[in-house]
């Protein structure tokens, strides 16, 4: 207990190199980095340098390092002065370590699907465990001397907790996970709130970990149960919609993209990867209703999963009428099942002679990318057969993808504090939408703490990884051309806090400086040459 004492008495402000933070969270990390073993190898060491018996010497960061990166957690005022650099560090090492053959972590391909504990089961607050919001006091007060003090030492024993699991010391990790649960809540201030969520998805990985073999398989857990449905995750999505810019804005320039590629058009095709709504094509429509030189035939094909094929069929039939009163001839297709390179053919698309073919996708790409980058590959590679005129690409601007668990819980850690940070500026504490937003980015937060191998679907990449990889598959940046209409509807949400900035040709929006989500536009490279 004296170790975990000490993780909330240091210093704040000095500087932390993320590079040497990862490498000495755990010394089978080192092993893994240098690429001195093979996988099984760094597997049964990991067992021997990090097992629960050897509870006295638990390696952890160096003490002004953990502060600075609590400290940025904590004052997002103070992200773009304080920790872009840091921010360059940690990606220059998460590059590095693309350059290793592990498949993830040391879990590889095992299947996880283990069922987690904290926020699992659906429905009202109180099946929660949750109390009622209305019951939760409305007033938010200023943030005291003491409050901070309690942050601090929460984020601390996050990353303490965070380092027994990855060293695979299940009696400390579940130790130092009481002592989290008793500050972190669900419908405190949003620091307690995303810290809350961080333990869930710890649990759910402690669970996994007590299946652990000898051998180091994993038995066969319960079922993964989601944390909240499907029909509770469409409501969520339409109220983060509703109340932040980050949905809208993703859709606004992928919509201004597509506008700006059709001029003179006269038969347009939209093709949209994973389609789980109609919130993006209103404005499209309204749009190019008005154009000069008249509306043109609009055929929008949603490739997207049987779950929703009910709901869209009815949403889409309401688009056809409203289109037909603007005078647009709107035309719906859906293609249910899983998104694959057999999927995107001509033939399946049902690709039309004089077409000219947009592919969409918001959020919905890094899905495809896997330990190896084969899968993603082979969609990009599809896509560009289909030679679009424009492929409009959405995304969070994160590094969720790295093949080591502290380094991913690092990176999320910092990106989901600045999500919950913007929501506590747009609503109250004793919100019940805010909750149901935030048991949204709960289940995200779970699969990337706890999943591996095809259970981890939530593999965000920042923009200069997404950049390459587009690259390396034949598309060339476009220009975003719609700064202006970006901060017109970022001032409809009334906050000053939101940033945003242009980065060669793709637009970013962010928190307090600490980007957030990015839209770009993509032509096929020899289309854009000639």
């Amino acid at each position: 207990m004296a170790a975990l004492n000490g993780w909330s008495s240091f210093p704040l402000h000095e500087n932390l190199d993320h590079d040497l933070a990862i490498r000495r969270f755990c010394p089978a990390r080192v092993e893994q980095e240098h690429g001195e073993c093979e996988w099984e190898d760094e597997l049964l060491n990991e067992l021997e340098l990090c097992s629960p018996s050897n509870t006295t010497t638990i390696p952890c960061l160096p003490a002004p390092e953990v502060d600075e990166f609590v400290d940025s957690c904590i004052n997002m005022d103070h992200y773009d002065k304080e920790c872009s650099n840091l921010q360059h560090d940690f990606d220059l090492f998460q590059e590095e370590m693309e350059t290793f053959s592990l498949v993830n972590d040391v879990y590889g391909d095992a299947s996880m699907m283990i069922e987690g504990d904290g926020l699992e089961m659906s429905g009202s607050f109180e099946d929660f465990g949750v109390p009622d919001p209305e019951m939760v006091p409305s007033v938010q007060e200023e943030v005291s001397h003491g409050d901070l003090n309690q942050g601090l030492h929460l984020v601390h024993l996050l990353l303490a907790c965070a380092e027994a699991v990855g060293c695979r010391d299940t009696q400390l990790a579940d130790s130092i996970l009481n002592q989290i649960w008793v500050s972190a809540s669900p419908w405190g201030d949003s620091l307690q709130r995303v810290s809350y969520c961080f333990a869930t998805g710890l649990k759910s990985r402690l669970s996994l970990l007590h299946n652990v073999n000898a051998n180091g398989t994993f038995t066969n857990g319960a079922k993964e149960k989601p944390l909240i449905t499907r029909e509770e995750k469409s409501e969520a999505f339409q109220l983060l919609y509703q109340t932040t810019p980050y949905i809208a804005f993703g859709f606004m320039a992928a919509n201004e993209a597509i506008c700006q590629a059709a001029k003179g058009k006269d038969s347009l095709h939209v093709m949209d990867i994973g389609m789980e709504n109609t919130l993006q094509w209103p404005s499209l429509i309204r749009t190019l209703a008005s154009r000069p030189e008249g509306p043109p035939n609009l055929r929008i094909t949603g490739l997207i999963s049987e779950h929703y094929l009910s709901e869209l069929e009815v949403s889409m039939k309401i688009l056809v009428d409203d289109a037909s009163t603007l005078g647009l001839t709107l035309e719906f297709n859906m293609i249910s099942g899983p998104v694959t390179p057999s999927v995107l053919t001509k033939e399946n698309l049902n690709l039309r002679e004089g077409e000219t073919l947009f592919v969409n996708s918001i959020m919905h790409l890094h899905e495809f990318v896997k330990e190896s980058r084969g899968s993603l590959k082979a969609i990009l590679q599809a896509i560009k057969k289909l030679r679009p005129t424009v492929l409009t690409v959405v995304e969070q601007d994160a590094n969720h993808n790295g093949p080591f668990f502290l380094g991913r819980f690092l990176e999320s850690l910092h990106y989901y504090s600045a999500i919950f940070d913007s929501l506590e500026a747009s609503l109250p504490r004793n919100s019940a939408q805010r909750m149901k937003i935030e048991f949204l980015f709960a289940e995200e937060i779970r699969n990337i703490v706890a999943f591996e191998g095809t259970n981890r679907v939530e593999r965000h990449e920042r923009i200069d990884q997404w950049r390459r990889q587009l690259g390396r598959a034949g598309f060339q940046v476009m220009g975003m051309k719609c700064m202006s209409q970006a901060k017109m509807l970022i001032s409809v949400y009334g906050c000053d806090d939101y940033t945003l900035s242009s980065e060669k040709g793709c637009l970013l929006l962010g928190w307090k400086g600490r980007p957030i989500i990015f839209a770009s536009a993509w032509q096929v490279h020899n289309v854009l040459s000639t």
